[in-house]
């Protein structure tokens, strides 16, 4: 019977220590192979936080699924800012250009309810607006209104 374990972890630097450690030490897996594994697969996210799922098998074979960040975090990067506005209706705190938000749809979409690319992007705009983040410099309610008018159709092409 294989057992689970799922943390969140810091991209690339995941150590031996807590979330990790105490929880593979008990299933007999080589806890050194698998934190360097967890760190290769998510170097690409450094800087964030990522979901991991360590799977250990009876025979202490293990295979590793990394999740994608949230979908604010990976905004957040792509603004180049810490943190979203407190304030979001008056504090605008970075600004995105239509074609981050179309990568981060992408890195999302099959983590997202949406049923095509441009479902996706909508839902990426929506967060812009809790988060305070406009796109091309304007609102992000009014990119969601010329998305729908179909001003954006050749990005989903």
């Amino acid at each position: 019977m294989s057992k689970t374990i799922e943390a969140l972890v810091d991209a690339g630097q995941a150590t031996p220590g807590p979330p990790l450690g105490p929880q593979l030490g008990p299933l007999g897996v080589n806890i050194k192979a698998v934190i360097d594994e967890i760190n290769k697969k998510t170097q690409g996210f450094t800087g964030m936080k990522v979901p991991v799922k360590v799977e250990v098998d009876d025979s202490r074979n293990f295979t590793i699924v990394v999740g994608v960040p949230p979908t604010s975090s990976l905004l957040l990067r792509e603004a180049g800012v810490e943190k979203g506005s407190g304030t979001p209706n008056s504090e605008k705190v970075g600004n995105l250009n239509f074609a981050q938000c179309i990568k981060v749809a992408q890195m999302k979409q099959e983590s997202m309810l949406a049923i095509n690319l441009q479902s996706a992007v909508k839902e990426v705009v929506g967060t812009c607006i809790s988060m305070g983040l406009t796109i091309d410099d304007e609102d992000p309610k009014t990119i969601i209104e010329a998305i729908n008018a179909g001003k954006y159709d050749k990005f989903f092409e």
